[in-house]
């Protein structure tokens, strides 16, 4: 039987390159307790990729734990074997995790108490004065995080590294999708999601994890979003797809599934959505978009989705479709009732798509 190739050629830094990894580290050893993410230690100036936390899940709509997300993934990192079939060793480019910002932790504990109150009474506020005080109040704690989280994303972005937003729920991106068209406004999406994500408002809340792409397509100047995996989304999410003339790409996981089912060429038919978006290209990823047995403690698990190889295989085509991924987020890991010590199934298989979705990055920016 012949053997079988790499999908992607690895990823190799050019002579000139700085060697943010020591030249004693050894990727094929236990993660040093000392270590930092996915065991390695790599310095913020020398690394080209930031991972930039935000810890932040006030307006998770049916189960909360989001927020602990990059912390679980940072400890479960440590169990990521670094060599990568598909691309090689992009750890050696070098990957640095940032500190989460008080403030966001902050203002989480400050708008989930809030917000809980509003979930409680179905988004229904009207002629009810407190509830309208905390609506409002939510509101404003999600305008500074977007703020704090766009002031950061640009800083990573201007400074040339990939970046790479981990949450938190599907809310917390969009600073960094705001600072990523600044400076690339040629951009479009990719967005992997069992949701829509462009309910106006959704339960009242102006920023919530529900409105993300509605937001985004509303209030930046996006191009192209191309939506992949999406199985739940109401009647107006529908009509707003329909209605937006190919700005909005939407693969139904109905559609995905049947050409799994009937033997399509699933090849061409991911090169075909891939070829909707332009050269540069944000990836944002909610966890619930894969099969919930892969995270059945995400805020909102749906049936049906990409399995773990179905990932794999747009991820793989996405890094040999020429296209240059300039940031991206992973969002909605919840670790559930894992101890702060443990290492929870939904943050091992955060972990690994973190990791995956960063080497794809990089073997785009070659």
């Amino acid at each position: 039987m012949r053997e079988l190739e790499l999908t992607v050629a690895p990823l190799s830094l050019r002579a000139d390159d700085p060697r943010p990894v020591s030249k004693n580290f050894d990727p094929n050893a236990a993660a040093a307790p000392d270590s930092g993410l996915f065991g390695l230690s790599s310095k913020l100036a020398d690394a080209a990729v930031h991972v930039l936390p935000v810890p932040f899940d006030a307006t998770a709509s049916y189960r909360k734990g989001a927020w602990q997300g990059p912390d679980a993934i940072y400890r479960a990192s440590k169990q990521v074997d670094l060599f990568d079939l598909a691309t090689g060793r992009p750890y050696e480019a070098g990957i640095a995790m940032l500190d989460a910002d008080p403030r966001v932790v902050k203002h989480n504990r400050e708008a989930s108490k809030l917000a809980d109150r509003v979930i409680a009474a179905g988004g229904v506020v009207a002629g009810k004065r407190e509830l309208q005080k905390a609506l409002a109040r939510v509101n404003a704690l999600g305008s500074e995080v977007n703020e704090l989280v766009y002031r950061a994303s640009k800083r990573v972005l201007e400074s040339g590294k990939l970046l790479a937003l981990v949450g938190g729920d599907h809310s917390t991106p969009f600073g960094a999708i705001r600072a990523a068209l600044e400076l690339h406004p040629k951009l479009g999406v990719l967005h992997f999601d069992a949701h829509a994500d462009l309910r106006v408002a959704y339960e009242g809340f102006e920023w919530s994890h529900a409105s993300i792409m509605e937001n985004v397509t509303r209030r930046l100047p996006l191009r192209k979003l191309v939506q992949v995996g999406i199985r739940d989304f109401c009647e107006d999410e529908h009509e707003l797809i329909r209605a937006s003339k190919g700005r909005i790409v939407t693969l139904f996981d109905r559609d995905w599934q049947n050409a799994k089912l009937e033997g399509r060429d699933l090849k061409q038919l991911v090169r075909a959505h891939l070829a909707e978006l332009p050269r540069e290209v944000y990836v944002s990823f909610d966890v619930d978009g894969l099969d919930p047995t892969l995270c059945p403690n995400t805020g909102t698990p749906v049936p049906g989705g990409l399995n773990w190889g179905d990932a794999m295989f747009w991820l793989d085509e996405l890094a040999r479709a020429k296209k240059r991924v300039v940031a991206l987020d992973l969002n909605e890991v919840n670790p559930g009732s894992a101890a702060d010590e443990e290492d929870s199934w939904d943050a091992m298989v955060g972990a690994r798509l973190l990791y995956r979705m960063i080497a794809t990055a990089l073997a785009t920016r070659r």
